[in-house]
């Protein structure tokens, strides 16, 4: 059992800190901050207890619409593009994106309990391995097959494929958690590969994503006391922030080449050359990769053409999103495709270049159907239909406790906030389908008795660690 206290003295005294730091920004952005540090200390804390998709939810919220605008308001706007500026004022953004988010956070934690659907039984997922030691490999295999054959098929079937090629991680975290010695050979070819994949097509949400699941799992066997925490803390934000500077010139310079370098080379050459020139995370490099942690700009081009442009959808358009996300091309063959531009820039008066991607958000679809106070409630039910999609895990779990690992498999999607409602949906409700399908399929095989007697073993040795800690401070 977790201890449910949260240190809101250290929490006040950072509070008192901030504001005395920053004293000329506004109180929206202060708010804006002081709300992010909370959920970042209550992600950082639950890491070593549970796979924390709920706090990874709220804290990737909190990222692209609370900390790329406070930089936008409080002075990098000016390094921006025109049309990536925010469009309206502050306290009329924040009005709206604040208590927006606050409630999606609160209906993602409303019916948690005990961390349901994110808690891992490691004992019985051992008991699990241990007698389908070759499920793991199984799982890694057919996820190496499916992601090399998905360009092969239609849309709707790569889609599946693509799903599909994430069991490789599955099979990675079976093997963590269900085995005494870590393996490091299906460790380094996992995670390699979607390096490597990362590295080709310039995209690299997966590889950030899939490294944060993968280093919850680790926490949970090994234990992660704070020091390694704050080690593995900071190698992150170093990899994700040179990610950043350098992502739109790596993708320019990956789509002109023509010599066969291939995209690791690229990507090196790209930080070599930054760094001659005035360094890599120089003022005007970091400024200028603020807008993509900013889904704000986006935000603020939607509530400056609508009601203004145009009137409120009242729910016309989610329900095409909602269509588009259940049903298959064949029954709604006008449903919406992924990285749909005619849609984005219809709400948002963005144009955007053929091979660009940009989407409305969950936050942005909201306000075009209901405005500010219709868009905050729609974002706590959405937040509230993760909670029950994580309680339905749990609730299974407890027959089929390898199907806690599942979660990572729905959910490393929708954390990314800055992606279309319409894709994200249709991920949660395809990968839900075919999770069902697989276990009903092979039920027994999966199913562990929960009075199941275990042997008195010592605990697997941590490898980097050798203090346990307790957790102190860990709730919403």
């Amino acid at each position: 059992m977790f201890p449910h206290t949260f240190d809101w003295f250290a929490y006040l005294v950072t509070a008192i800190i901030v504001r005395l730091a920053f004293f000329g920004i506004s109180w929206f952005s202060y708010l804006a901050i002081m709300i992010s540090i909370q959920q970042f200390i209550l992600l950082f804390t639950s890491i070593r207890f549970i796979i924390p998709t709920r706090y990874l939810l709220g804290m990737f919220m909190c990222i692209q619409f609370f900390i790329g605008p406070v930089l936008a308001y409080n002075g990098l706007d000016q390094y921006q593009y025109f049309l990536y500026k925010m469009r309206i004022p502050e306290e009329a953004y924040f009005a709206y994106a604040i208590p927006a988010v606050v409630l999606f956070i609160i209906g993602t934690h409303i019916r948690s309990g005990q961390y349901r659907g994110e808690v891992i039984d490691q004992k019985r997922i051992a008991v699990f391995v241990d007698r389908h030691p070759m499920l793991p490999y199984i799982f890694i295999g057919m996820g190496f097959l499916a992601s090399v054959v998905a360009d092969r098929f239609s849309a709707e079937l790569a889609f599946v494929f693509y799903l599909l090629g994430s069991f490789k991680f599955i099979g990675l975290f079976m093997l963590v958690l269900g085995t005494k010695q870590l393996k490091l050979l299906p460790l380094v070819l996992v995670m390699g590969t979607i390096g490597a994949s990362s590295l080709a097509s310039g995209m690299f949400h997966d590889l950030i994503t899939w490294t944060v699941f993968t280093a919850a799992i680790f926490a949970i066997k090994y234990k992660f006391d704070f020091k390694i925490k704050i080690i593995g803390l900071s190698s992150f934000m170093l990899i994700a922030l040179t990610i950043q500077v350098l992502k739109g010139s790596f993708r320019k310079n990956l789509s002109s080449e023509t010599n066969g370098t291939n995209g690791a080379e690229t990507f090196a050459k790209l930080v070599e050359q930054k760094s001659e020139n005035g360094g890599l995370f120089n003022l005007y490099s970091l400024a200028s990769s603020a807008v993509r942690i900013n889904q704000g700009f986006i935000i603020t081009n939607i509530m400056h053409t609508i009601p203004d442009l145009m009137p409120y959808e009242h729910g016309k358009e989610m329900m095409l999103i909602i269509e588009s996300a259940v049903l298959p091309r064949v029954l709604a063959p006008n449903k919406l495709n992924a990285g749909d531009r005619a849609i984005f820039s219809k709400y948002s008066r963005i144009p955007v270049a053929p091979g660009t991607s940009m989407g409305l958000s969950s936050l942005g679809d909201a306000y075009i159907n209901w405005g500010v106070f219709g868009g905050c409630i729609f974002m706590f039910f959405l937040g509230f239909f993760y909670c029950e999609i994580l309680n339905v895990f749990h609730k299974y779990g407890r027959d089929y406790p390898v199907l806690i690992l599942f979660t990572t498999l729905v959910f490393y999607y929708p954390i990314r906030p800055d992606c279309e409602l319409q894709t994200i949906l249709g991920h949660v409700v395809k990968s839900l389908f075919l999770i069902f399908v697989m276990f009903q399929v092979w039920k027994r095989n999966f199913f562990v008795p929960r009075n199941i007697s275990f042997k008195k073993t010592a605990s697997p040795p941590n490898p980097l660690s050798k203090g346990e800690g307790e957790l102190k401070t860990f709730t919403w």
